[in-house]
């Protein structure tokens, strides 16, 4: 790490000092200027003219004026380009050449240059993947409420909505709130939050007024993006001080929660500004802020996960369905685990009509997540930037970005975000042929907290699971007694429900003082499952603070050969990453600590040494065309290496054929490998009844869970048959004569992910460019997919020993005490395990989009997307959660222009249903069909846009993820003023 450090440290030194040591003034400028005009004579306000091959640029005036300050030598040639109109090159022979300049309107991209597929410019046409761009004028008419929602409009994106602070898109398959397989960038920077997990690119990346453009590539780009990008990524692009000038604000204000129903009619604002300024073409900044506060969308589905026909659940007690389910486990409510084993008490020796009864199990009441979560959200961003041209090809520059944000998302539990934060610093040196750039990722979680063992403290600090399943079996008898001195089948359900009342008498409910009161002391407790000296009179609680602080560093650079190595364009670059980690005693710990004091705080503060997790790699690309450029090659190689695992090396090789310009046909092949993020590696969640815990083979050391447990899928049948049986359940002699259904794990040693795909497609101009046609077809095949699987160890014994058997059972146990049907037992150890599925994942998807500028500046494209997983002849030691409809699409038609100043769009979109799994929440999600809308008008004479909008006018309420949010209906009206005080 030291050497990384000072690594690291040199070159944002040697960065520094380049413009000190690397280059002079260069004498001999001059000012060119000109105007430009649309097809219709009217003046183009913020065209950008640039000096081709060079980062000399600017942008015109109200008038359509520039003037440019350069030295360049003559001839050159000028570019100039604006979205919606075609872009013209002009050759500059003279300081007089005449420079009135008309652009030819233009709506679709067929000229559009993307970056983000080849790491270096290349016409979107001819890009070797699929790839997808957002300009600034597709952003600008998306109906959505903030340019981020565009990209729930992108062809073949799929977007989970955790919170309204937080998107995460994802694409072709294994979609999760979390996504480890999706790389967010901005300008080039990694948004993953280190230690949370999750992309944060909308959260804390850049504010509306600072957005150019978007790229967006579906499937693998790992051959040049490292282990991040198994299923594709985002880049966001913002502004170029230099082009985009001026003083900007923004101000949007919106209602959601319009039914009124679980929470009032809402306000949500939005504020934000943008200035930059550049002087003399050789230094520039820009400073933007926003701020956005609202209610957030609610989790409140109530759905039954555990219904009684379950094993895990009572299907010998007829009597006990639908709202009498006993085993009752919520998809939003917490501390009710019933499905996972966790949070349930057994009832034994029931006699229902004077026939004895199986085992009952019974679910602790839990809380359910609104009740756990405050609504409020709030979302600050703020960064600067700072740009030097050390000449005419070569800028430095240093960006610093905040982000504080509220909010909610999804890792193995429900995460209430408050107040935490990322910052980042960023020096990169940008020339012709080569980048430069370093950054460092810094992130607090604030006052944040896990609401599962908030749930579960509540319940606990109330009664322990041991005394809260006396005080039900004693009211069950209890209402016996009162009601005909027996339980029938008429009256058990009644029973159990004064039961419950019964045992949960003195639990703090919600909307009481006690309540808020012992929330907010079970939340600034940084222990989960222990209990706490905050808590004198607690009989055992702990807490669910979430605590996590990391740095992350990262350097990497490439360099342009093309000119060097004359047999084919070459681009050669590297890259390396650290992770640091500060121990919490709940998500991370030092792991040369011994196992008894990992969770335990040092009496000077912490939790011991900090952490690290390193990787590096670098890449070549070479290119090369043949045929009067028709046919275009693409060969790519790119070494990564992480000190826990072998290095692995991924390929990509491309063809694009192009017989002309309006015709481009590719095929794609490309290796792809995902090291374990930094969570599914090192984490250590002491979640007290079932412990998350990384891949990595010395977290097992100790525990024994590789090789020393039993599947949860066994433990449950196991259980079943011995709570079923009506004579000894739950004893030993009845336990023993079910230990064959108990299977050992025996999982292996966690290694990295591996894609292999293959890609197909064509992009397409047809009639005079008035169509635009774009389809792709693609198969992918996982090797080792990483996923989550439960397994049980029994504490102190080993597998196939009856005292493992017997540490099996789910019934409340003394663990040092024998009875007389009972052995002592020291129990069992659950643990959740980042691990390899056993079987190969193939799956395979196609999408399709068109865009037709049918008449003047009438627009309307629609787009479709198919995604399928193959069926698996076994099933694995996890369910692997595909969580992708096999059909969705969107059609939208709009008129940036339909008169004078005047635009709309309309966008329908739609998803079938599909079934979404994961450790939280398994479940099916319906089918999606909305509608959004917005109308803009433009008032040039103050650089002012108005736009009212909506995002689901019909208020069709729906969830995008089982245990997700509901989402209805989000009206807004908002102005922009742009390019002021240039």
């Amino acid at each position: 790490m030291k050497i990384f450090t000072q690594s690291f440290k040199i070159i944002v030194l040697f960065l520094a000092l380049l413009p000190a040591i690397s280059y002079a003034q260069l004498n001999g400028s001059y000012i060119l200027s000109g105007k430009v005009n649309d097809d219709q004579g009217k003046a183009l306000e913020g065209a950008t003219v640039a000096i081709k091959g060079t980062t000399t640029s600017t942008s015109t005036n109200k008038e359509g004026v520039f003037k440019i300050t350069t030295n360049a030598k003559f001839p050159y040639t000028l570019v100039f380009t604006t979205v919606g109109y075609k872009p013209q090159e002009f050759l500059i022979e003279n300081a007089n050449s005449a420079l009135n300049v008309q652009l030819v309107s233009q709506s679709l991209l067929i000229n559009e240059v993307v970056v983000t597929a080849s790491r270096k410019e290349e016409r979107l046409l001819r890009s070797p993947v699929a790839i997808e761009k957002l300009s600034i004028n597709a952003l600008k008419q998306s109906p959505g409420p903030s340019f981020y929602d565009a990209l729930e409009n992108v062809k073949g994106v799929q977007m989970t909505t955790t919170s309204l602070t937080l998107k995460v898109p994802n694409t072709r398959g294994f979609n999760s709130p979390n996504n480890f397989r999706f790389m967010q960038l901005v300008d080039g920077v990694d948004m993953q939050s280190a230690t949370l997990g999750v992309p944060l690119g909308n959260a804390i990346g850049p504010t509306e007024l600072d957005i150019a453009s978007i790229e967006v590539t579906p499937g693998a780009a790992a051959a040049l993006y490292g282990t991040n990008a198994l299923n594709g990524l985002s880049n966001l692009l913002t502004k170029d001080p230099f082009v985009y000038q001026g003083f900007s604000f923004y101000h949007r204000t919106g209602v959601n929660h319009v039914d009124g129903r679980g929470i009032s009619p809402s306000l949500i604002t939005e504020d934000a500004f943008r200035y930059a300024k550049s002087f003399n073409d050789k230094f520039a900044f820009k400073v933007n802020a926003s701020y956005l506060q609202g209610q957030d969308w609610q989790s409140n589905t109530r759905k039954d996960q555990n219904p009684s026909n379950l094993k895990t659940a009572n299907p010998l007690f007829p009597e006990l369905t639908g709202a009498n389910n006993t085993a009752y486990d919520g998809w939003n409510k917490y501390g009710d685990d019933a499905l996972a084993g966790s949070n349930t008490v057994v009832i034994r020796g029931l006699t229902v009509d004077g026939v004895a009864r199986p085992n009952l199990t019974v679910a602790r009441t839990g809380y359910n997540e609104i009740d756990l979560v405050d609504p409020k959200v709030t979302n600050l961003k703020l960064d600067g930037s700072l740009f030097y041209k050390l000449n005419e090809n070569t800028t430095l520059s240093y960006t610093y970005r905040y982000g504080r944000m509220d909010g909610v998302f999804q890792r193995g539990n429900k995460i209430s975000l408050q107040g935490a934060t990322v910052q980042n610093h960023k020096l990169e040196l940008k020339g012709k042929e080569f980048l430069v750039r370093a950054y460092e990722s810094i992130e607090n979680t604030g006052d944040s907290y896990n609401v599962k063992p908030l749930a579960d403290n509540l319940d606990l600090y109330n009664k322990s699971n041991s005394a809260w399943g006396t005080a039900y079996k004693n009211a069950i008898t209890a209402y016996a007694a009162a009601n005909g001195g027996s339980l029938t089948s008429a009256n058990l359900a009644a029973a159990t429900q004064a039961a419950r009342i019964a045992a949960d008498a003195g639990r703090a409910e919600p909307g009481t003082q006690a309540f808020r009161d012992l929330k907010k002391t079970i939340t600034g407790i940084n222990n989960w499952d222990i209990k706490s000296s905050l808590i004198p009179d607690a009989p055992i609680t702990g807490g669910a603070a979430l605590v996590q602080k990391s740095h992350m560093y990262n350097a990497e650079a490439q360099w342009d050969l093309t000119n060097r190595v004359k047999v084919v364009d070459l681009l050669v670059g590297a890259d390396a990453r650290i992770y640091q980690i500060t121990p919490d005693g709940n998500n991370f710990v030092d792991f040369t600590r011994s196992i008894a004091d990992r969770n335990t705080e040092l009496p000077g503060g912490g939790f011991g040494d900090n952490v690290y997790y390193k990787k590096y790699g670098a890449f070549a690309q070479a290119t090369k065309t043949f045929f009067d450029e028709k046919l275009k090659l693409f060969a790519s190689i790119r070494g990564d290496y992480n000190p826990y695992y072998d290095p692995k090396f991924t390929p990509r090789l491309a063809a694009v054929y192009s017989p002309n310009t309006n015709h481009n046909f590719r095929f794609t092949f490309q290796n792809g490998y995902r090291f374990p993020s930094l969570f599914e590696a090192l984490s250590y969640v002491n979640n007290g009844r079932v412990k998350r815990v990384g891949s990595l083979p010395l977290i097992n050391e100790g525990l024994g869970y590789l090789e020393n447990s039993y599947t949860q899928s066994s433990v449950v049948a196991f259980n079943a048959a011995v709570n079923a049986a009506t004579t000894g359940s739950g004893t030993d002699a009845t336990a023993l004569a079910n230990k064959g259904l108990l299977k050992v794990a025996n999982l292996p040693e966690a290694r990295p992910e591996q894609i292999t795909s293959y890609e197909v497609g064509y992009k397409g101009i047809f009639f005079d460019n008035k169509i635009f046609f774009d389809i792709d077809a693609y198969t992918n095949r996982y090797n080792g997919f990483l996923g989550q699987v439960q397994v049980f160890v029994p504490n102190g014994v080993k597998v196939g020993s009856d005292e493992a058997v017997l540490a099996m059972l789910d019934i409340n146990r003394d663990p040092t005490t024998a009875t007389a049907n009972n052995a002592a037992s020291l129990g069992q150890s659950r643990y959740r395990v980042y691990t390899n599925a056993k079987n190969i994942y193939n799956n395979y998807g196609s999408s399709a989009g068109i865009t037709y500028n049918f008449y003047k500046r009438y627009t309307i494209s629609t787009n479709a997307s198919f995604n399928k997983m193959k069926s698996q002849e076994s099933a694995d030691i996890f369910v692997t959660g595909f969580n992708t409809p096999k059909w969705s699409g969107n059609v939208s038609f709009g008129n940036r222009e339909i008169v004078k100043n005047v635009g709309f769009n309309v966008v329908y979109k739609w998803q079938q249903s599909f079934l979404w799994e994961s450790p939280l929440v398994t479940g099916t999600v319906a089918a999606i069909h909305t509608f959004d809308a917005q109308v803009s008008l433009k008032v040039p004479t103050y650089n002012a846009t108005f736009k009212v909008g909506g995002s689901n006018l019909f208020n069709k309420q729906y969830i995008q993820y089982a245990g997700g949010p509901t989402i209805g209906a989000l009206y807004y009206a908002s102005v922009t003023l742009d390019g002021l005080l240039k």
